[in-house]
């Protein structure tokens, strides 16, 4: 059922949609500690306080549509607006300096303020690469951590779907309006974290997905976080960017190190060059963040079938860098159907996938 949201709420998300650069903001919130107040204020009041340029955008007239589009999503009750003056306002994001007054929220609020890990990648990850980044969110988040990541496909949703698995969770920070999903083939996985984590954005309901918002929203999913952890990155990833805002936000930065070949790995390779912790383990992670074990688990029994002699080979020929088939039929001596039966056998045991580039890969 809907309800009218508060003039406090609709004032904070004014005052979010304004961009007032944040010491300019707080040095308003300081003379007026309440957002009407300041949305209230004379030009000569505002003047005394802030620059011109501050004064024009908060005198600029509002946007009619932008403010609709506001007011109708905040009256759902499960939509919020957790702003500076809130007790939840993730403290951590308040040291920052450039923090957004305001969060369009959706979940659990208590999420906001817990130990957190951000876990980021390539978006066109590797089979192999989202399972790690599915296995390292899944242990992280049963150790009591928060998985922060950015929904975007590839390694962010593999993390998500492994925090979510177990009794952890997660948070995804989105850089576009909370009344749309980008990209859409993540809509079911948004209810879901928006159901068991949290869905967070600094950007009004009505954004769309732009280019330049989502290296911007990523200074708040490394902010938010106690450490980042790359684990895969082309050299133009936009995951350096966050490992990066990391590093000057005072943050951990960890990478998982992968193939010399692959190209997914030469910007996790880069990070560990310039002094990012090379983790192999969540416990790395763990023990870098001073963070109890993990309790080992105890194996169950898998009900796997026994591989033929020939998987076997095959998955001793590929190791741990891809190859594809005339490689494997060079490195076994079997032939081309023997090499494909045996590839099929693997891939239905979860034991290998198929890359787009017509190669095969070991999966962990």
């Amino acid at each position: 059922m809907s309800a009218a949201p508060s003039e406090r709420a609709l004032a904070w998300a004014t005052l979010a949609q304004k961009g007032l650069p944040g010491r300019a903001l707080a040095a308003l919130l300081r003379e007026l500690p309440d957002p009407l107040d300041v949305l209230a204020a004379s030009r000569a009041t505002l003047a005394r306080i802030v620059p011109d340029a501050a004064v024009a955008r908060l005198l600029a007239p509002a946007d009619p549509a932008r403010e609709a589009l506001t007011r109708a999503w905040l009256a759902d009750p499960a939509h919020e607006v957790v702003a500076w003056d809130d007790p939840d306002f993730p403290q951590q994001l308040l040291a920052l300096g450039d923090a957004p007054p305001a969060l369009f929220f959706v979940g659990r609020r208590e999420l906001l303020n817990r130990p957190a890990l951000a876990i980021v990648g390539s978006r066109s990850a590797t089979p192999a690469g989202v399972e790690n980044a599915r296995a390292f969110a899944h242990a992280l988040a049963e150790a009591g951590l928060t998985i922060v990541s950015g929904l975007a496909l590839g390694i962010d949703a593999g993390a998500h779907r492994g925090a979510l698995e177990g009794r952890g969770s997660t948070i995804a920070v989105v850089g576009t309006g909370l009344d749309r999903v980008y990209p859409a083939r993540n809509r079911v996985l948004a209810h879901a974290i928006a159901a068991r984590g949290a869905l967070l954005s600094e950007f009004p309901p009505g954004t769309p997905a732009r280019k330049e918002n989502f290296p911007r929203r990523n200074r708040l999913i490394s902010g938010l976080a106690r450490g980042v952890l790359v684990v895969e990155a082309t050299l133009s990833s936009g995951s350096l960017i966050t490992a990066r805002l990391a590093g000057e936000q005072g943050r951990e930065v960890f990478a998982i190190p992968g193939s010399i070949h692959s190209p997914f790995s030469k910007g996790c390779h880069k990070l560990i060059r310039e002094g990012a912790k090379l983790v192999e383990t969540a416990q790395d992670v763990l023990d870098e963040l001073r963070i109890d074990r993990i309790a080992p688990t105890v194996p169950t029994s898998s009900g796997e079938r026994e591989l033929t002699p020939d998987a076997v080979r095959v998955l001793a020929a590929i190791g741990h860098d891809p190859a594809d088939v005339d490689v494997l039929i060079a490195r076994t001596g079997l032939g081309a159907d023997a090499v494909a039966v045996a590839l099929v056998t693997l891939e239905l045991e979860g034991t290998v996938a198929a890359l787009a580039s017509g190669r095969w890969q070991r999966m962990a």
